[in-house]
Formats: structure tokens, sequence, C-alpha cells
């Protein structure tokens, strides 16, 4: 069984032209955990909170994902791509050798509320060929567990065969949002060679022998082949995130993470020059 081996309360802060955000993974209390880079949740039922939205902007290296829980966000990017995520849906970019994009809200009033993931790419994929996997709220895989626990498989799939639509073969990646009701259980394989972490945003929840965890945390998970959480007495909403680690160096500056200082400081130029 896998026991907390530290927990990080997320840190307010506003990205993009002023979007307010809660960082759980990206912080100087956790900088990384392999092969997990950042982990930004949005929450906010005023719109002068995320209004101004994440107008275009550059990234090299490696994949986000944005799961929107409710609301709606347009995308669009310098290749000719755009659309929009709706309530339930989920983006994984890669954005490989370069992309400039836009993240824009696609409503002016109600609760935009979600997810972005940033998953690293191995050195032979940094420079590869940028590309989308998007998916609405329908083609995720859904599973109703005993005494109620519900699960929703964005990637990878579960103990119990239900897969999610997104495929991300060099690190397989694992990203559930688990439901648990008050004094729920979930008990789910994980394999011994991934590293693991729960993000905690509704509720409560005990892992493993531990004591109760509370929302907007990250739990950043130790060895074993198995992740055990109990809700506490209001319930639980979490992320369940896996994958197996790519142990490169890893070097980041804003919106690039390289391998190395130069390749960072290449990347800048290639974008200043519109190399990208």
């Amino acid at each position: 069984m896998r026991e907390a081996i530290g927990v990080v309360r997320g840190v307010a802060m506003s990205e993009g032209a002023g979007v307010r955000i809660a960082r759980l993974l990206g912080t100087q209390q956790l900088q990384a955990f392999d092969p997990f880079v950042m982990l930004d949740h949005f929450d906010s039922d005023d719109a002068a909170d995320y209004l101004a939205g994440f107008p275009d902007h550059p990234h090299r290296g490696f994949e986000t994902v944005t799961y929107m829980l409710e609301g709606r966000m347009r995308h669009a990017d310098n290749r000719g791509h755009s659309g929009v995520i709706g309530t339930g849906g989920v983006q994984w970019m890669r954005a490989g050798r370069g992309i400039v994009h836009s993240e824009m809200p696609e409503q002016e009033e109600g609760r935009m509320r979600g997810f972005q993931l940033w998953v690293n790419l191995p050195a032979r994929l940094k420079m590869s060929e940028p590309g989308y996997q998007e998916f609405p709220a329908e083609r995720l895989g859904r599973e109703t567990r005993e005494d109620g626990v519900a699960v929703v498989v964005v990637a990878g799939a579960t103990s119990r065969g239900t897969a999610g639509p997104v495929a991300a073969p060099h690190v397989d990646a694992r990203y559930l949002d688990v439901v648990l009701p008050p004094g729920a259980r979930l008990e789910e394989p994980v394999p011994s060679d991934h590293a693991a972490m729960l993000a905690v945003y509704e509720g409560s929840i005990a892992v493993g022998s531990g004591g109760e965890v509370g929302a907007l945390s990250l739990v950043a998970l130790g060895p074993g082949d198995r992740v055990v959480a109990r809700a506490g007495g209001g319930g639980a909403r979490f992320l369940l995130l896996a994958g197996r680690p790519i142990g490169e160096p890893v070097a980041w500056g804003g919106p690039f993470v390289m391998n190395t200082r130069e390749e960072v400081m290449q990347a800048f130029d290639d974008y200043r020059a519109g190399r990208f």
C-alpha cells in the first residue's frame, strides 16, 4: 500500500492575463514529481477572475493536459488548430518542438473550474511534431463501484477494465477523477514502477494508514503497488495521477521544459526569431 511521503497545499497565484489559480505542483515545496512537471487548479464563479484568459503564449518540450470540470474554454494555435473544451472534456496537447497557442473563456458568467497538468517528454520526443488529443465528456470512461464510488477515466485504464480515450504511452499515464461518498473507500492498483500522486479538490481523504488531507492539497505517494484512500465525513473528490518516471534531467524555464539550460535558451531564441 502506497503511503503519503509529502503533502503540499496549493499556492495561490495568477497566470495568463491574470487568471487566479492554485498551483499544486511546480512550487518551491514540490518542484516536480517525475514525469509530472506542474499541476494548476482553477476555480471561480466570478468572471473577473478568468475573463482575461490565457492569450497567445509558446510551449516546447512537454504536454499540457486541460481537464474542464465546469465551463467552456476556446483554444487556438499558430498552426490553424482551434476548438472548445466544454464541461467534462479534456485536451491533451503535445507541444513538442514548439507551438504558440491561446486558451480563452467561452463564457462571460458562471463557474469555471478545472485542472491543467504538464507531463514531461523524454529527450527523444521533445522536438517531435505538435499534436492534440481532444475528447468531450461523453467519450471519457466512466465506472460506478460499490458504496457509490464513481471514477471518470481520462487516460489509462482501471483495474476493472474501464479505459480512457487518451493515450500517453511514453509514460503510460493514468488520469482518474474519483468521487467518494462520505466514508467510502477507493482501492486501486498502480504499477510499482510508476510515480503516483493524488490531488484533492473537494472534501478530505485519508491516504494509506495516514491522517486526513483536505481540499486543495497534493499528496505525493511512496512506493507500493496499490493506492488506498478513504473519504472523510463530507465525502471527497480527487485526481489520481500516475506515470512511469522518465529519469532524465529537467531544465524548466517559463513555458519551456527541456533537458539542459542551453536547450531552454535555444527555445527562447527560436521563439523570438519566429521559428515556432
